[in-house]
């Protein structure tokens, strides 16, 4: 039954989570209900909308938008369990619509209720998590959206420090770009792949045996790289780890049951 004192939240998945991860929204769904919110998962939401953007489509990306904005005004909350697609709706759909007021006002009031996950977490809801276990020592990755954007820097870490067992392994390079930036690894490769190896490298002298992150673009970059290069780091958003689900198969491995 739902609780009308319960904050009523919507989850924007992302389309890396829907499609890529989607353990990573069940793992959301499982802390916000465990912070005391009601959750909701859009069935009309689809991408923010961020490629278009950024590859100067303004019809399109103002399209989807639209879609975005109608489709979650009716919530106390948007939390989206990445900091790049939040940063596209909190930052970026005011800036598109800064000529037109009435979706101007509409942007601006969704913007205002958006949230990263594990922001929402910790700055919204004073959640922490009790009773969840992983034993690895992680390195956790800044992603460029989160830490800009939306400021998120001390939450996760607050979060991950009530996990028993785990350690935390600062990298020296923790805030830099892991060369993933959407459309920017397609048009630049090599660039892209060196920015990835330095972080690789700066992963390697943390001694971790996990990566973790709030984004899953720059999960999927690194992991991927990680394995070409045939080193042992296992890739996971922190959200699955917070969620008691560190044991499933990490970013890149195969699923337990299948060749």
């Amino acid at each position: 039954m739902n609780d009308p004192t319960q904050p009523n939240v919507g989850l924007f998945a992302t389309c890396l989570v829907d499609l890529m991860r989607p353990q990573v929204g069940f793992a959301a769904v499982k802390l916000l209900e465990a912070a005391g919110c009601r959750v909701s998962v859009p069935e009309a939401q689809t991408c923010c909308g961020q490629p278009a953007y950024n590859s100067g489509d303004e019809p399109d990306s103002i399209a989807i938008a639209k879609q975005v904005i109608e489709t979650f005004s009716e919530f106390d909350y948007i939390v989206v369990p990445s900091g790049s697609c939040g940063g596209m709706i909190k930052r970026h759909y005011p800036e598109m619509f800064e000529h037109d007021s009435g979706w101007l006002a509409k942007a601006t009031a969704l913007a205002a209720k958006t949230h990263e996950l594990l922001s929402f977490l910790t700055d919204v809801r004073n959640y922490s998590p009790t009773g969840v276990s992983y034993a690895g020592r992680a390195t956790y990755h800044d992603s460029c959206s989160s830490l800009r954007e939306m400021q998120v820097k001390a939450q996760p870490r607050k979060l991950l420090g009530a996990v028993a067992g785990l350690t935390i392994a600062e990298g020296n390079e923790a805030e830099t770009c892991c060369g993933f930036g959407g459309l920017f690894c397609v048009k630049y490769p090599d660039i892209s792949e060196s920015m990835v190896d330095a972080k690789i490298d700066d992963i390697v002298k943390t001694g971790a045996d996990t990566l973790l992150a709030g984004d899953m673009g720059c999960l999927m970059n690194i992991s991927g790289r990680l394995q070409r290069r045939g080193i042992a780091v296992r890739a996971r958003h922190a959200a699955e780890v917070l969620a008691g689900m560190g044991d499933l198969p990490a970013i890149g491995e195969p699923a337990k049951g299948r060749d």
